[in-house]
């Protein structure tokens, strides 16, 4: 029904909205020595093998380059074939580890904002339209889910991180 479809759509709506700031806030808390910290190991890690300041350049460049034309693409072609970015490319090609993450982080806000916009501007039918991602039929709707849940990855993966670091650092 109408009003569950609101209520849906109102909740990942509102998670996207919300993303910027936890994502900030969880990138505060690494200690500002340990930004471009690895562990020795990466089992186990929720999110791609990313150091702290690789995982805000990367959502930044998702954000961007995935997923904004990811629905550009899906609103504006019939049933477009979505390419998937490779991260490990996009960090080494484009120097995450060296950047400056605090830009990454004032794009990412901006990035977020300009597709919450267009997300908020769609009719229903809108998010019915179709694609192929991954080898797979999505539709704009799966797309805005699968967006959501690769926000939470990284904040899981930060958190992931900030617990390593924690038993790097202390003594046994």
């Amino acid at each position: 029904d109408a009003a569950g479809y609101r209520a849906r759509r109102a909740a990942t709506l509102d998670a996207l909205a919300e993303f910027p700031r936890r994502l900030e806030a969880h990138f505060a808390a690494v200690p500002p020595e340990l930004l471009r910290w690895a562990p020795p190991r990466w089992d186990g890690i929720p999110s791609e093998r990313l150091t702290p300041v690789e995982q805000v350049w990367h959502l930044r460049d998702i954000e961007i380059d995935g997923y904004h034309h990811r629905f550009r693409r899906t609103l504006h072609e019939v049933h477009p074939l979505l390419p998937d970015l490779d991260s490990d490319a996009l960090a080494r090609d484009r120097h995450y580890a060296e950047r400056d993450p605090w830009q990454a982080l004032e794009e990412f806000r901006a990035a977020r904002k300009d597709n919450l916009v267009l997300l908020h501007s769609l009719v229903p039918a809108d998010y019915e339209r179709t694609a192929g991602f991954e080898g797979v039929p999505v539709t704009l709707r799966t797309l805005v889910h699968q967006l959501c849940s690769h926000d939470l990855q990284h904040l899981a993966g930060l958190q992931w991180l900030l617990g390593r670091m924690a038993a790097s650092r202390s003594p046994v």
